[in-house]
């Protein structure tokens, strides 16, 4: 019996030009009026398509978001595992973490917005997203090596947990700067590798 093989389907040249139109459209209007604050209708008008091309890209704005998220997430994952100390591999595990999450906040306060999204479109969804799976097996295996006796699995989801977007958001709302949640964050973190 002979199976059928199906080749990858490229992308058309105008669904690919229509992609990243949508994609700078979004980002514009993101910026200019806050991701609340703008329709699909509205970023498929500017960006000359219709609505129903950008549904079948992207499905929803939360889609949207995850396709706007996705070279920045890439960019950090990539210097997690590859680049330089202190935040690539050279540096020991303790420094590592912390670089983890100063660089993870620069992330979030440029895209607060767009992460809350991505990650609060239904329950749970945070945890099936593949740059939270990265993040948290990357904090396991540099905190199973920092501190072998604690339980790394639970312990990588706990101190993730202080940076989800809706509790950062809800931070910001009660008027905590960036600054203080940064040293909040830091001195929990510091607390975790040094007991």
């Amino acid at each position: 019996m002979t199976e059928l093989i199906r080749k990858p389907v490229r992308e058309r040249a105008d669904a690919a030009r229509n992609r990243d139109r949508i994609l700078v459209v979004a980002a514009e209007l993101f910026g200019e009026h806050g991701v609340e604050n703008v329709s699909l209708d509205a970023i498929a008008s500017r960006a000359g398509v219709g609505k129903g091309t950008l549904f079948r890209r992207f499905g929803s704005k939360s889609g949207l978001a995850v396709a706007l998220l996705d070279a920045q997430e890439s960019e950090l994952q990539s210097r997690m595992l590859f680049g330089p100390p202190p935040l690539g591999p050279g540096a020991d595990a303790s420094t590592r973490i912390t670089a983890f999450f100063d660089t993870y906040l620069d992330l979030l306060d440029a895209n607060l917005e767009l992460v809350r999204l991505s990650e609060t479109t239904a329950p749970g969804v945070r945890y099936q997203i593949g740059s939270y799976c990265l993040w948290q097996r990357h904090l396991a295996i540099l905190l199973a090596e920092a501190r072998p006796e604690l339980d790394a699995q639970g312990t990588s989801h706990l101190l993730l947990a202080m940076v989800d977007a809706d509790l950062q958001q809800a931070l910001r709302n009660s008027e905590f700067t960036s600054g203080r949640i940064r040293g909040a964050l830091g001195e929990m973190v510091r607390r975790v590798l040094e007991a």
